[in-house]
């Protein structure tokens, strides 16, 4: 029985697509507190969901929604278009649930995240920091991965946010989406840019220089083992050769 229309897949692809979620905490000056703000109240936050380097995701990402600790009224809030965030004021630091739904069409099930908000500095300048209340800023970057998506979802995942391709076998249609140049099945659409930009720490170039650094590691703790593997059989012939000149048992400390 051939599959229902919009829900036959394309076998043996994944197509990933890289966003940035996180927060921004700013302490509230306490001698320009707005007088309808609860007393203990000391920061305002901004949580979101969005593109690397402010790319739109919207063409895959319908809606995401926030659900914040108990005591906020109304904790479950949707957001369903760009930006994808939230601003709430408070005193505390809590974990927030970021749950992303998918366009219609996609045929894909919500996918929830966690974020940790941060409101308090943390490290050697953390007293600098707060002297100068600086904002503080929390996010990780991700990737969602869509296994063998629909033929529907597949054609706006790799026309991208400006796909406004009609009819058949043309270029931009859905053959060249699915296809491109080579003939091949494109697996990857959306990369890393290739440097950093402003407010945006994620790139390839950055992405290299985090591999060297752990290739340099790797060597180090490499290096580390290979010695203590060395010393430990060094001492292991010492202890035998004590024990045949003893002639006893020597207790191991």
């Amino acid at each position: 029985m051939p599959a229902a229309t919009g829900t036959k897949r394309v076998k043996g692809v994944s197509i990933y697509r890289p966003f940035v979620f996180g927060s921004i905490a700013r302490p509230i000056d306490p001698n320009d507190k707005p007088k309808n703000l609860p007393a203990e109240h000391t920061h305002q936050w901004t949580v979101w969901v969005k593109g690397v380097d402010d790319e739109d995701i919207s063409y895959w990402l319908k809606k995401v929604q926030f659900k914040l600790h108990e005591t906020y009224a109304n904790a479950l809030r949707t957001k369903e278009s760009p930006p994808f965030e939230i601003t709430e004021t408070g005193w505390g630091e809590f974990e927030i649930q970021l749950k992303l739904h998918f366009v219609d069409g996609s045929n894909e099930k919500p996918q929830a995240l966690w974020h940790a908000l941060k409101l308090h500095p943390y490290g050697p300048d953390a007293e600098g920091q707060r002297e100068r209340r600086e904002a503080i800023v929390s996010q990780n970057y991700e990737e969602v991965v869509f296994n063998e998506p629909v033929e529907q979802f597949y054609e706006i995942l790799t026309g991208g946010p400006n796909n406004t391709s009609k009819g058949k076998g043309g270029k931009g249609s859905k053959q060249a989406a699915m296809y491109g140049r080579s003939g091949g099945p494109r697996l990857r659409t959306a990369e890393l840019p290739e440097r950093e930009g402003p407010g945006n720490p994620y790139s390839r170039g950055a992405e290299g220089k985090e591999l060297d650094r752990m290739k340099e590691a790797i060597k180090t703790v490499e290096g580390l083992v290979e010695r203590e593997t060395r010393e430990l059989k060094e001492k292991e012939a010492r202890l035998e050769v004590l024990r045949r000149t003893e002639g006893g048992v020597i207790k191991k400390n």
